[in-house]
């Protein structure tokens, strides 16, 4: 009788020894600090691990500007040509970012792949988009980023039709294409996102008919946005201990302690230097983060350099016009750091939260402080509502916190705290200003 565990165990034994052998090379580049390149190359293991191959090997070098043919030195360029054959490694993955000739040369050089970050992070979305919008949003960023590389014909890594980092995707097996005909795919998969993008535009217009506040989860990628989502909806999203294994946004609707419901979304997480080529195929999915009426940035606590994965957020928030929200900073996965950390954490950022997704703990406090900041950014309107009109006075309890009611002879009189959509639906019995 066979053993289940041996099985799963010698097919994870397969599986491993026909991964991509991965060596890593990162250059510091003034003002950056070597510390900070090592802090890039260990994420950059992680991705490279998250697309399916193994990292045995890294180099690292300090110039004051890259190399123009090389991106790195000569000498260095030729000790990695070396590394290659010691280890016999299949792709060469640079932290940093390469132009085509650079990418060419080395190709030549090393006579193996030749990728960047870049390409390790597009592979990866290529793997976990599954809606429609997000394949076409990810075809459209890979076919942006191959577009400038085509001029290396059947001989470039890419024309490869295996399974390595960089080959996968949408448009894999097309890459003898010419310009042409790739520039008209370019055009056809924009004008299907501007289509899909009014969609949503519609969606959204109907949750602001709704009166619901709009609450937005952001934050590093794997930092527990989808497992804070699943404990406070109880949506069952995926999660999983891996990059990028969410990318299309959901939404759920979550009730507040004070009984005023709110729309909960969670969105694709970010990474340190996210390509600017996807942040522009991803700008409708992002867009909910814009347009939202608070954001929930989330933090791993456990992090290496949560202020880096902090300050890498706010980067990309800046490029899609999110920093002028409302944010909450909430420290997540409390429970495996000691109280003393946690409690410095917390001291060097007021008005943040430490919680625990997996455990519950802080939860309370935040539906407290998040009904409290979301409370703060209403307005209260005193509004004058005839007997006869039912149907307001109950959008008024549905959509806003009531402060004060009375009864007059022939309509109510109540003061509630009120969004502005929901003042503008009610400005027929809006007698007060805003206080």
């Amino acid at each position: 009788m066979s053993d289940p565990y041996q099985e799963a165990l010698s097919q994870t034994l397969i599986e491993r020894a026909f991964r991509e052998r991965i060596v890593l090379v990162g250059v510091t580049l003034p003002p950056h600090s070597d510390e900070e390149t090592d802090a890039s190359l260990d994420e950059l293991a992680l991705l490279v691990d998250t697309a399916g191959a193994d990292a045995v090997a890294t180099l690292t070098q300090r110039r004051d500007a890259p190399d123009p043919a090389w991106y790195l030195g000569k000498g260095k360029a030729e000790a990695l040509r070396r590394i290659c054959l010691d280890v016999d490694a299949d792709t060469v993955v640079f932290d940093n970012e390469l132009s085509p000739a650079q990418q060419y040369n080395l190709e030549k050089l090393l006579g193996r792949t030749a990728l960047d970050r870049t390409a390790v992070i597009l592979d990866i979305f290529a793997q976990n988009a599954h809606t429609l919008e997000g394949k076409a949003q990810v075809e459209l960023a890979l076919l942006r980023y191959r577009l400038p590389r085509l001029r290396r014909g059947t001989k470039g890594a890419f024309s490869q039709q295996g399974a390595g980092i960089g080959t996968r995707g949408p448009g894999e097996t097309k890459l003898e294409v010419d310009r042409r005909r790739i520039t008209r795919r370019i055009a056809k998969l924009e004008g299907e996102l501007r289509e899909l993008g009014r969609t949503r535009e519609n969606q959204r217009k109907g949750r602001e008919r709704s009166g619901l506040s709009s609450v937005t989860i952001v934050g590093y990628t794997n930092a527990g946005k989808s497992t804070l989502l699943n404990r406070l909806t109880e949506s069952g999203v995926l999660v999983q201990d891996r990059l990028f294994a969410t990318l299309d946004p959901t939404t759920r609707r979550l009730s507040l302690p004070g009984g005023e419901p709110v729309l909960l979304t969670d969105t694709v997480g970010f990474v340190r230097r996210l390509p600017h080529g996807l942040i522009e195929a991803f700008k409708s999915t992002l867009e909910v983060a814009s347009q939202a009426d608070f954001l929930v940035h989330v933090v791993d606590a456990g992090a290496a350099d949560p202020q880096g994965q902090i300050e890498a957020v706010h980067e990309v928030l800046d490029e899609i016009d999110a920093d002028r929200v409302p944010e909450l900073l909430v420290f997540n996965k409390a429970d495996l750091l000691e109280p003393a950390t946690l409690a410095m954490l917390i001291a060097d950022h007021p008005g943040s939260l430490a919680v625990s997704a997996v455990t519950g703990e802080g939860l309370d406090a935040l539906l407290r402080t998040l009904s409290d900041r979301l409370r703060a950014l209403s307005r209260v309107v005193e509004l004058l509502i005839p007997y006869e009109n039912g149907e307001a006075l109950a959008m008024v309890h549905r959509e806003g916190e009531v402060v004060s009611i009375g009864h007059e002879e022939s309509a109510t009189r109540i003061r509630a705290r009120l969004s502005d959509a929901s003042v503008g639906r009610l400005r027929d019995y809006v007698c007060g200003g805003a206080k």
